[in-house]
């Protein structure tokens, strides 16, 4: 389903859309009431003192003789103006700091929210009469201090709703691509509280216009002419001239109810946009088994030593990753293959030092050398929607070239979409994200990677959701960055990736690496069970009319692993011994070490049958 915008939506509310062209034709009445209005603010007919609608007054006159209609549109602006600046300090303060607590969380969101508390605690009327007190007749300070009571209300809304944009794919891409923090909550997070700020704004737009009605009803506001003091005029008169109520009363309630209609229909166009994007302190841990030998750090790209990474849960921490050891030297290409919930992700998360949610590394460390590109498993949603591809691309290009010109940019863009063969490179800087097909999706995903100037490129499953034939162009450009000398880490489920791209291979399962070695050694004589396992469901190893094997039960959830073997549940070659102990890795032929820069291990105590069965 094609993805449109909340407004799309809206337009298409025939109720809502008519209120807010009620709202424009007010506004507009009232900001062009010098050029509408008949008679001036204060201009007195006494001939007509309090006289009903006629050809002279259309809606009538007040005491002295002042046209209603007149003082509707001059009253109006003294109302409107009164209410602008309360909504304007309204939005400024409330998405200010909800945006900044949303998004930066930690003091930032104690401070913000600790603030709120307080001012929602204390009783608006009564700061109200204080200030007019303090201030009598000034109606701009009273409304900047309703500004400021009802901001709290608005900075919660939209730390909640940022909390939410945060996790977004396209934001922790933006952080992976290095664009600060101030950059990428303008650009990225700022568009997307767009519907339920209008909706606060509308309610607390409804609830102003209502409060400076009552000011100046009660002769607390300026004094000048306003829609408040011409309903206090007419209720001095409600016996002996009721109409005089009717013109104010019917702009105040009007003007309310279309702000309040506004907000719903900006609701429900937000419901509908959500749903159509829809359907398109860590605790005492037991010591881990020894690392395998793996090329020293200072050699290595990146180094992962002892990894464990890990999600509160309640009062406690539950590991997703648990002691993964991993090397990959500068013009390598490794892949971590596996089921989904092995862990992979998580691990190419923690190697980017992008962890969504609140998963902390709380065990271990990864050391890179060098900048990091990110290659998102579903590419599209790692770009920001309501902006353009190529204007996404030049905002990575300024933060890692800051001295290119802006015509230098735009040039760095195309050259960019040209090297992952992208046809007619412009057309497709000028498309959105959700006008590109998957598999230009995913190579303007790379070219996004490649706008960083990496040393290493990180790909989560970059061909899960393509076709066969666009896989094999993707992996043929991949094949390309290699030949250029970049650093790959890949993370795959498909045996056909792992053998294309990779030179070494670690298989995952449960939240630990169960195998590492050459690719070639691992696809031909696989020393694990889950591997072999893995490389027996392959399809393209199966024999045709013959039914394809397939690896029973499931992998254990986080917080539910065995303690020993965690694949012995589904292990053919399970024994007591599996499930008593954990097990560490061993290296693969002790007799015959393997060479600390190509390592070959197994997480078995059956390996060595494992591969007397592959080898046969």
């Amino acid at each position: 389903m094609t993805r449109r915008s909340w407004v799309t939506y809206f337009v298409r509310q025939k109720v809502p859309m008519m209120a807010a062209a009620y709202l424009a034709l007010v506004l507009l009445l009232v900001l062009f009431a010098s050029a509408i209005a008949p008679y001036g603010a204060t201009e007195q007919n006494l001939d007509a003192n309090l006289a009903g609608p006629s050809r002279e007054h259309l809606l009538g006159t007040g005491q002295l003789g002042l046209d209603v209609f007149s003082r509707i549109l001059w009253g109006g602006r003294t109302t409107l103006y009164g209410v602008l600046v309360a909504v304007v300090v309204f939005a400024v303060l409330g998405v200010s700091a909800g945006l900044l607590a949303g998004y930066l969380r930690g003091p930032v969101e104690w401070a913000v929210l600790r603030t709120s508390e307080v001012l929602q605690a204390v009783p608006a009327a009564i700061i109200l009469l204080v200030v007019l007190a303090v201030f009598p007749g000034r109606q701009v300070i009273a409304m900047v201090a309703l500004g400021v009571l009802g901001a709290p209300g608005l900075a919660r809304v939209v730390r909640s709703v940022t909390l939410g944009v945060r996790e977004e794919l396209y934001v922790r891409s933006a952080q992976t691509m290095g664009l600060r923090p101030v950059t990428i909550m303008r650009r990225h997070v700022l568009p997307h509280l767009s519907g339920p700020v209008i909706v606060q704004l509308s309610l607390f737009g409804a609830a102003a216009v209502g409060l400076e009605t009552a000011l100046g009803f009660l002769r607390l506001g300026s004094g000048e002419s306003s829609w408040g003091l011409l309903v206090a005029e007419a209720s001095r008169h409600l016996g002996a001239h009721p109409w005089l109520m009717v013109p104010s009363g019917f702009v105040i309630m009007s003007f309310v109810m279309a702000l309040g209609l506004v907000g719903d229909g900006v609701r429900d166009a937000v419901a509908a946009s959500m749903r159509t994007r829809v359907e398109s302190g860590a605790r005492p841990r037991a010591a881990t088994p020894p690392a395998p030998e793996l090329p020293d750090s200072e050699d290595a790209l990146v180094s992962v030593r002892g990894l464990t990474v890990s999600f509160p849960r309640g009062q406690d921490w539950i590991d997703v990753v648990r002691g993964v050891d991993l090397a990959v030297l500068p013009g390598g290409a490794l892949g971590i293959l596996g089921e989904s919930g092995c862990g992979k992700s998580i691990t190419a998360e923690a190697i980017v030092g992008r962890i969504r949610g609140t998963g902390q590394i709380t065990a271990g460390e990864v050391r890179r050398r060098g900048r990091v590109g990110w290659v998102a498993q579903d590419a599209a949603s790692s770009l920001d929607p309501s902006g353009r591809v190529g204007a996404q691309l030049a905002e990575v290009v300024r933060v890692h070239r800051p001295e290119l010109s802006r015509s230098q940019v735009r040039a760095r863009v195309l050259e960019l979409l040209e090297r992952v063969r992208l046809p007619e490179p412009r057309r497709v800087a000028r498309s959105r994200p959700w006008e590109l097909s998957g598999g230009m999706a995913q190579r303007v995903g790379i070219a996004m990677a490649l706008a960083t100037d990496p040393h290493l490129i990180v790909a989560d499953e970059p061909t899960s959701a393509l076709d066969t034939t666009v896989q094999a162009e993707v992996l043929a450009l991949f094949d390309e960055l290699r030949a250029d000398g970049m650093t790959l880490v890949v993370i795959t489920h498909d045996v056909g990736v792992l053998a294309a791209v990779c030179d070494s291979a670690a298989v995952m399962y449960a939240g630990e690496v169960v195998e590492l070695a050459p690719t070639q050694e691992l696809l031909t004589h696989p020393a694990h069970p889950y591997t072999a396992a893995l490389l027996a469901a392959d399809p393209r190893r199966g024999t045709p009319g013959e039914r394809l094997a397939a690896i029973d039960g499931t992998v254990p959830a986080p917080g539910s692993w065995p303690s020993g073997c965690r694949f012995a549940d589904r292990c053919l070659l399970v024994t007591q011994a599996c499930r008593d102990t954990s097990v560490p890795l061993f290296d693969v032929d002790p007799a015959d070490p393997t060479d600390a820069a190509d390592p070959r291990v197994s997480r078995c105590l059956r390996f060595a049958d494992v591969l007397d069965r592959t080898r046969a």
